[in-house]
């Protein structure tokens, strides 16, 4: 019972694999095998009508070599109109078509003088075409049953005219050379079974790949087109039609630059004399007035295309005044917050003082008077400061002596830094600074080391050092050979207070926030920007250590 069931289920998986329907290129590829069919047919029934058995075909019997010919021909026209109107099952088809040629062929071998005919040749030649036009499908199996087949016609040819043992064993060798081609014509579908997967893997990718980028370049907020070396338009979006005041979709493909756009046109030339990424301001007519449009040409691929980018100006520099608008309403905000408070604590220490006749007591309002003026005229200062960050001028400074040389002169108005500090300073570190702005930098972060340390020796640390970094702009192309490298410089300053919340961490470089009762909150904020405007970056980093307490500053410059 097992037995008999074994036998259905395995029937029943040959036959969903006979009856499996295949892609398009198989069919086509069944149909010219097709005709090869026919025109073997042809090509045996027209040399056994003008030649007879002169070429030794059918010899040993014409009259029924021309029949099998002719059912052979007649098979090849019935095949290939199941092929023109019924695509299914193309394994049930294929297999039909081959058997049917090694039987033919095998009868025609026999009233041909057997396998010495030189008709073996064509079924080596049947079984190529069946395993690469199936791609390797039951390619084993033909070669089994034409093999028989010889080997059958070999045995009766032996029985009726007592053949040598030879031809068996030259039948053998045959047949030896049909499973080598059946096995060479399967490795051979096979690999053209995955390039064409991997064709139309590929295929597909492209496919979303231009989908995609169609749709970024349609959804862009800049003008984009894509014109090639005869500045001919290829690609264009919707941005870039509004730009230069061309309608909706009206640009047909191929259409020349210079035909809409001459100035667009002429940027275009100066670029492809240069060929290089290239940016300019152009003024261009649209719709009866002037609009000015930056311009960036960049090369696209080795076929001299190009990508045009075009950026308005005048969205630039409303974009640009609305960002300065906005930060100008924060600041006003921030600092009519800051100076009302002081001006409320002079106001209301005057008011006293005019009343107030005990001199201890107006002393005490004259000192509030004083902190708050020196308050208001800190937050003037830091205010100006930011205002000159974009002065910059850096400079290559040796840090051993700079770090030294500040810290002399900060102890002037506070010792406490010379009996706090300790300096790691590499001797060959080197920061691309302004000297002025580095001053401003490192007095605000030594000031609140010494605010929120303990006071005690080492409770401050000053370390600086060089770091190799790899150039990610002119890394190198070769593999295996390295980039260039620049090199950057750290400086730290570490103290032993607190440490900053976590919860404020961020918020700790914004303007304005402050933990003191007579800061200003600008300090930090201050310190960064001047950072920046120096190419450096100025960020609260994590202790070495992996303690929560003290603060760690990190500045990173450009070195050498």
């Amino acid at each position: 019972m097992q037995v008999t069931q074994a036998s259905t289920d395995a029937g029943q998986s040959l036959w969903r694999r006979l009856a499996t329907d295949p892609p398009e290129t198989f069919w086509r590829s069944l149909v010219y095998f097709g005709w090869y069919r026919f025109v073997v047919a042809l090509v045996f029934l027209g040399s056994l009508h003008f030649f007879g058995t002169a070429l030794e075909l059918g010899y040993e019997g014409p009259a029924r070599f021309r029949l099998v010919c002719s059912i052979y021909l007649l098979l090849a026209v019935v095949f290939q109109l199941i092929l023109r109107f019924w695509r299914r099952g193309f394994s049930l088809q294929l297999t039909v078509q081959v058997m049917t040629d090694i039987l033919l062929l095998t009868l025609l071998m026999h009233y041909s003088g057997g396998y010495k005919s030189g008709l073996t040749f064509m079924m080596l030649v049947v079984l190529a075409g069946a395993g690469l036009v199936g791609q390797g499908r039951l390619s084993l199996f033909f070669a089994a049953m034409a093999t028989f087949a010889v080997l059958i016609e070999q045995a009766r040819r032996a029985l009726v005219f007592d053949a040598d043992l030879a031809d068996f064993m030259h039948s053998g060798i045959v047949g030896i050379g049909f499973f080598a081609t059946a096995i060479t014509a399967r490795l051979l579908a096979k690999r053209v079974v995955a390039n064409e997967n991997l064709a139309r893997q590929r295929g597909r990718e492209l496919a979303e790949q231009l989908s995609v980028n169609e749709r970024v370049i349609r959804d862009m907020q800049d003008g984009v087109l894509v014109v090639d070396a005869a500045g001919r338009v290829r690609q264009i979006n919707p941005q870039a039609e509004s730009l230069l005041g061309i309608g909706r979709g009206s640009l047909l493909k191929m259409t020349a630059l210079a035909e809409f756009s001459p100035a667009l046109n002429a940027g275009f030339i100066r670029w492809n004399q240069r060929a290089r990424e290239t940016v300019e301001t152009l003024r261009l007519p649209v719709a009866g007035r002037e609009r000015d449009l930056q311009v960036r040409f960049l090369p696209a691929g080795e076929g001299g295309n190009a990508l045009i980018y075009l950026e308005d100006m005048g969205r630039i520099q409303a974009q640009a005044q609305q960002l300065k608008l906005a930060a100008l309403g924060r600041l006003t905000a921030n600092m009519a917050h800051e100076i009302r408070n002081p001006l409320a604590a002079i106001s209301h220490a005057a008011e006293l003082l005019a009343d107030e006749q005990r001199l201890a007591t107006r002393e005490r309002l004259i000192r509030i008077i004083g902190d708050n003026t020196q308050r208001l005229n800190r937050l003037v200062a830091e205010v100006l400061e930011l205002g000159r960050r974009d002065r910059a001028q850096p400079e290559l400074l040796h840090l051993q002596s700079f770090v030294e040389a500040f810290v002399e002169e900060y102890a002037l108005h506070d010792p406490r830094i010379l009996a706090s500090i300790v300096m790691d300073i590499d001797p060959e570190a080197m920061l691309w600074f302004d000297r002025m702005h580095l001053n401003r930098v490192l007095a605000n972060l030594l000031g609140n080391a010494l605010r929120h340390g303990s006071g005690q020796a080492g409770s401050l640390r000053l370390e600086a050092r060089g770091v190799p970094v790899p150039d990610a702009s002119s890394s190198s192309r070769i593999p295996g050979v390295a980039g260039a490298v620049i090199r950057r410089t750290e400086l730290h300053v570490i103290d032993d207070g607190p440490g900053i919340d976590a919860a404020v961490q961020t918020q700790i470089f914004e303007p304005f926030y402050t933990t003191h009762s007579s800061g200003t909150g600008l300090g930090l904020y201050i310190a960064r920007e001047l950072c920046e405007a120096n190419d450096a970056r100025l960020e609260l980093c994590a202790n070495a250590d992996g303690g929560a307490s003290g603060a760690h500053f990190c500045l990173t410059g450009r070195g050498e």
